[in-house]
């Protein structure tokens, strides 16, 4: 007997439909599964043996041939178990179900016969609906993320004896509610707060900018200067999510399987912090079975590289790309894949090796040489690939026990988002919506100079010997500047405080 079940393949944050197709016929004994399968799926043998056994099912002793179609089409994971087991009762007539053409099935089988939880459910969900599927039978675990896309039913399920009941009609199922969500989502509370950051109003003003224009930021000072503190505040500035970001956040969650069991749609802006020996493909993503990498769970968020020197240079190196193109393919022999990484890059690391040059109290103890030989661990490309550069030093006691109240982020956020609004109703009907994704052809466009402005800039370009790369990015942070004040065109003071935030860069830093 031959029957078709439907299931589905992720590929890269997105899924393709897979077609389970089960033949049981005499010739032989054995079950075998083709279709490029990984380890896991060529497991799934001994594990729906045991589940049907535990189960009050059985494997029939004839030949049983299982094809994942399109057979070439590499498939991994473990989402297929429930699409076979179903496949195979069906195909012996010890079930008989109904409603199978217009159901897709995803789920792992435990060897007692429960469904556990499975990555990817968001974009297989997504697919499926695309596809015209009725419904999607998934594990108890993942409904909450199923849920979120509207227009089809998502049944949970906890144990195969369950699923097959549902389906031969001997019990009723329910279906979940889909999350209900709006073009702006609201976010959950953030634990952290700028107010609780005392001091350091001009590293609160670059952060200000940066979350106001999508810049990058590399933060350099002394160890307990508050750099990590700082940083880890950033996302509570940043404009709450649209629902097309926040959707495409939890597909890149759920394909790296990193959603909880209770959550759905991702509301909170990623703060992804990796340590300094995270490797490249950690970083970037792909391996043996492909994987996001930070850049990519830190998609529409913040990827924080604390004491940025550590990282190994190679590693360093593998950011240039995405933090320009905004997304990320890897390809390798047997695949391709696209992931996005679209992050805001905040960047801290000590100012030499000891960690005191330019302390205001602490003497530093390295030569010059040595100062210059630890800020090389950053290329000059990618240093150039970072907006704003900022100086941070260590708070004073005086500010650290005053009473004066502090600006919470809340009131900061008001101001960035007024900025982003500006933006937005400049790039309508482009692919960009902040001032940090303008190329040079946009550059002229909406951010063109005076004949002062312009001089102004080339005679700081001259003196800090700056790439032509960083002239760029200091109009893209000046525009920004621009906007938080509500000002059409950029004015001499909005350039003169975007060149203050080039002073760090490499070539002029270390000399005594």
């Amino acid at each position: 007997m031959f029957i078709r079940i439907n299931s589905g393949a992720i590929s890269g944050i997105d899924a393709v439909n897979v077609t389970a197709e089960v033949n049981v016929a005499s010739g032989g004994i054995g079950l075998y599964i083709v279709g490029l399968p990984d380890n896991t799926i060529k497991e799934s043998h001994e594990r729906i043996q045991a589940a049907f056994e535990n189960s009050g099912y059985r494997l029939i002793a004839k030949k049983t041939v299982v094809n994942l179609a399109p057979a070439d089409l590499r498939k991994e994971g473990s989402q297929y178990d429930l699409a076979i087991a179903i496949g195979i009762l069906t195909a012996t007539e010890q079930i008989h179900p109904t409603m199978l053409d217009d159901s897709m099935f995803i789920g792992e089988l435990s060897l007692g016969g429960a469904v556990r939880p499975v990555k990817g459910v968001l974009p297989l969900v997504a697919m499926a609906r695309k596809s015209g599927f009725k419904r999607v039978f998934m594990p108890n675990d993942n409904i909450s993320e199923g849920a979120v896309v509207e227009g089809i039913e998502c049944i949970g399920i906890s144990t195969l004896i369950e699923l097959c009941q549902i389906l031969e009609g001997r019990i009723a199922y329910s279906i979940t509610p889909h999350t209900i969500v709006t073009e702006e989502v609201v976010e959950d509370e953030y634990l952290e707060d700028f107010a609780d950051v005392k001091g350091q109003k001009y590293v609160k003003r670059a952060l200000e900018i940066a979350a106001a224009g999508g810049h990058n930021v590399i933060m350099i000072g002394s160890p307990g200067s508050g750099k990590t503190m700082l940083a880890r505040r950033m996302p509570t500035i940043l404009p709450p999510m649209t629902l097309e970001e926040a959707l495409e956040t939890t597909k890149v969650h759920s394909v790296a399987g990193k959603i909880g069991t209770n959550r759905g749609l991702i509301t909170q802006r990623p703060f992804r912090a990796p340590h300094h020996l995270t490797s490249q493909v950690a970083l970037i993503g792909g391996g043996q079975s492909p994987q996001p990498g930070e850049v990519s769970l830190a998609n529409n968020g913040v990827l924080f590289l604390d004491e940025m020197p550590e990282f190994g240079r190679n590693v360093l190196e593998v950011l240039r790309q995405p933090l320009e193109d905004r997304h990320i393919t890897i390809s390798r022999a047997k695949y391709s894949v696209d992931y996005p990484a679209n992050f805001t890059l905040i960047a801290s690391m000590n100012p030499c090796p000891c960690g005191y040059y330019n302390h205001p109290t602490k003497e530093c103890s390295c030569s010059a040489a040595a100062v210059h030989r630890y800020m090389s661990h950053i290329s000059g490309p990618l240093m150039d690939r970072i907006d704003i550069h900022i100086e941070v030093v260590p708070v004073s006691i005086s500010e650290m026990t005053t009473a004066e109240r502090a600006e919470s982020s809340a009131e900061i956020r008001k101001r960035v988002i007024a900025a982003r609004e500006i933006q937005l109703r400049r790039f309508e009907g482009l692919d960009i919506h902040c001032n940090a994704m303008m190329n040079s052809a946009m550059l002229r466009r909406f951010a063109p100079l005076e004949k002062g402005v312009a001089t102004l800039l080339e005679s700081a370009m001259s003196r800090l010997n700056l790439s032509t790369r960083a002239y760029d990015r200091i109009i893209k942070v000046a525009r920004t500047i621009a906007d938080l004040e509500g000002k059409e065109h950029i004015e001499p003071q909005h350039i003169t405080e975007a060149i203050g935030f080039r002073s760090l860069d490499r070539e002029t830093w270390g000399i005594r």
